[in-house]
């Protein structure tokens, strides 16, 4: 097989869970806390929207995802820099590793507002004004925000979360018009696909 297998726990699996709930907490106080804004996009985010229709449907993530804008990266850095994350800068991403020995797969990833991840996609990025403030004390990107980012990344794991969404209702057949004909096109491809 050529790994080594750890015995089954499910200690290890939430422990997994809750890990990336802390680094979570950690980063978004942290820049709460110097001022710089922000908000949560990627898997917690859309686990954070899924959770408010159907907790049961809820998938977990490893990593952090964040959107900031791109002046406020150096405040950034210091922020989360002081709250035990390392900056790396790595094939075009900027992250911060949990220490260290963190690993990127588990680190915060930054992606910059009102800018393109990779200059072949169809659209920027959100800006920050749209995001709103969850009751736990962080920023979350709005729905329709945060399925264009996922519409314009559109990888495996973008097109599951964009089911996952689809799932439990929050998007359905009117969602298409909110956007440009090839995100609507892609959008379209998941309503008519659920099950991938």
């Amino acid at each position: 097989m050529g790994v080594t297998l750890g015995p089954f726990s499910l200690e290890r699996a939430l422990n997994a869970v809750a890990k990336v709930r802390e680094r979570l907490f950690r980063a978004t106080g942290a820049l709460k806390a110097a001022n710089v804004p922000y908000a949560v996009v990627g898997g917690n985010a859309v686990m954070l929207w899924v959770s408010r229709v159907d907790e049961t449907s809820v998938r977990n993530t490893q990593d952090v995802d964040l959107v900031i804008r791109r002046e406020s990266l150096d405040a950034a850095r210091a922020a989360l820099e002081s709250v035990g994350f390392v900056y790396r800068h790595a094939d075009g991403l900027d992250l911060f590793l949990d220490g260290t020995e963190g690993k990127p797969r588990e680190a915060i990833h930054i992606i910059f507002a009102n800018e393109k991840v990779r200059d072949h996609e169809p659209v920027a990025n959100p800006d920050l004004s749209e995001s709103l403030d969850a009751p736990e004390g962080y920023r979350v990107l709005m729905l329709e925000a945060l399925v264009r980012i996922k519409l314009t990344a559109f990888r495996d794991k973008d097109r599951v979360h964009l089911r996952d969404l689809a799932k439990v209702g929050l998007i359905d057949q009117s969602w298409p018009a909110k956007y440009p004909a090839e995100l609507a096109d892609r959008l379209q491809l998941i309503l008519d696909t659920p099950n991938g």
